[in-house]
């Protein structure tokens, strides 16, 4: 990711060789690319850079080299300081938030949601999207609080599971953890209570974020690139496709329009529904507009120590 950012940059200008001690850093270059990843492990040349990550070559071109902020910030695939793992979330809302939204930043073992919500279709409304949004994560932090793989939960799932209530969840399996975990720790639990011992942890985490002085609605943002077409290329190379979400979804005239003004147009639409998305995950977390657990819900999970009701006062919430 780290890479492909750099190359782009090169190809649009952003740097040059006078940046990179003389590579030409263009798409394909392979030996230049692999001469840097050489760098990077070094320490030493434009590697010593790119090994910082995204967010912060962000910040070095457009000081150092003049490069333009807004379209970094577009293409520069990172959240919360994390690269992006591998999945091109345009077309899935659920997945945009699966990344954003999720605590570490945008890496896909938190809320892997885009099959589900781009094949199945099993999340259509952004109520469904929000609770999909909270059970996801909140399971799949039960995995990492007891030191258990999740491979056996839902890559090879029971015969019947395709006719049960909610399939994507696998609850015959969750039911197996509940009854697994009863017989380890001798405390008798519900699949229900399993995601209710993540929820716990999670919100602590949140709160945690906020204290050092993150953990905010602005800090669940994404790169543009996330959720749609930055530039009049990406439109054009699915221009059928952008063009009938416009016309058909959104109930737009592109009669006459030409290519930028489309992007603008589509952009306002897909940065609107992700902001939306948002609004519907915190309702659903128990978390205000701006991102922060309540009190209620500080209270409801047990957590409210003097330490955590310190921080929500801190930052408005008492």
């Amino acid at each position: 990711t780290g890479i492909a950012f750099v190359m782009e940059c090169f190809e649009l200008g952003l740097i040059t060789t006078s940046h990179t001690g003389g590579m030409d850093l263009s798409f394909g270059n392979r030996l230049n690319a692999l001469e840097l990843v050489h760098q990077m492990a070094a320490g030493k040349g434009f590697g010593a850079i790119v090994g910082q990550g995204i967010r912060r070559m962000k910040e070095l071109f457009e000081k150092e080299y003049g490069a333009d902020s807004a379209l970094l910030q577009d293409i520069g695939m990172e959240s919360k300081g994390l690269e992006f793992s591998e999945y091109m979330t345009k077309e899935s809302l659920a997945q945009q938030g699966g990344y954003g939204i999720a605590l570490k930043g945008p890496q896909h073992d938190e809320a892997w949601l885009i099959f589900l919500d781009m094949v199945h279709n099993y999340m259509p409304t952004f109520e469904q999207k929000a609770e999909a949004l909270h059970w996801f994560p909140m399971f799949r932090t039960w995995f990492g609080l007891c030191g258990l793989c999740k491979l056996p939960w839902n890559d090879i799932v029971p015969e019947d599971n395709k006719e049960t209530p909610e399939p994507a969840k696998v609850m015959k399996h969750v039911q197996w953890y509940a009854e697994y975990f009863s017989a380890v720790t001798g405390r008798k639990v519900t699949p229900d209570d399993l995601v209710l011992m993540s929820e716990a942890v999670y919100n602590f985490q949140r709160v945690f974020s906020l204290r050092l002085g993150y953990g905010r609605r602005e800090h669940d943002t994404l790169p543009y690139r996330a959720m749609g077409p930055v530039t009049m290329e990406e439109y054009e190379s699915r221009q059928e496709r952008y063009d009938k979400q416009l016309t058909e979804k959104y109930g737009v005239d592109i009669a006459g329009k030409e290519t930028p003004e489309k992007v603008a147009i589509l952009r306002k639409f897909r940065e609107q529904q992700y902001e939306e998305l948002k609004d519907a995950v915190y309702e659903r977390r128990g978390w205000s507009k701006d991102g922060i657990p309540t009190l209620e819900t500080i209270k409801r999970l047990g957590i409210d120590f003097p330490e955590v009701l310190e921080v929500l006062k801190a930052n408005g919430m008492s």
